[in-house]
């Protein structure tokens, strides 16, 4: 069982022939968030409590289900950064991310029956280069609503990866799930053949 509406996550475990269902979990993430960032500014450790809770609270409608929850976050320069609303605010975002490094970690969480039995947490470091604004006007064009459908408005497995100077890190972490991980974990407790 997926705890996550994100297509990516989606394609990611089928493309890797892993079974599942989807529910989505109704969880206030920026609420969630504003709470955090008074608590802590570890973007890793947010990423997991909202994994962690989107995985419970979809538990709790499916007894005995393995669940898996799913949260990525993108900082940069000690700044959060949430999927854009719309092109003005992708484009304000990706000229802020532009010529820098910026942080991806993206957090697994398993739940069953409301109790968290595993997690992972992966991140990767990516340097956009530096686009002119031309470029950026080109790209969002050819890009359209996807840049709404990403916390870094760009889709590196596409045409986002113009947007790049270097990456490190796994793809999948990028992509916002530590796929290698949470396979390795399936298999380990007889979710997946060894």
């Amino acid at each position: 069982m997926l705890a996550s509406g994100s297509t990516a996550r989606a394609r990611m475990l089928e493309q890797a022939g892993i079974a599942f269902t989807v529910d989505v979990a109704a969880v206030d993430e920026e609420a969630v968030k504003h709470s955090m960032a008074a608590e802590t500014r570890n973007p890793a450790r947010v990423a997991e409590i909202l994994a962690e809770l989107k995985a419970v609270r979809v538990s709790a409608r499916h007894p005995g289900a393995l669940v898996i929850g799913a949260d990525q976050m993108l900082d940069c320069d000690n700044v959060w950064f949430d999927k854009p609303a719309d092109r003005q605010g992708a484009r304000a975002q990706l000229l802020a991310l532009r010529h820098k490094t910026h942080r991806l970690t993206s957090a697994v969480v398993a739940v069953r029956d409301g109790r968290r039995v595993w997690h992972h947490t992966e991140a990767a470091k990516l340097t956009m280069r530096n686009f002119s604004e031309n470029f950026l006007d080109g790209y969002l064009d050819q890009a359209g609503e996807a840049v709404q459908t990403s916390v870094g408005a760009y889709q590196l497995e596409g045409l986002g990866s113009q947007l790049f100077l270097s990456v490190e890190g796994d793809f999948f972490t990028i992509l916002g799930l530590p796929l290698l991980a949470l396979m390795d974990f399936l298999r380990e407790n007889g979710e997946l053949v060894p």
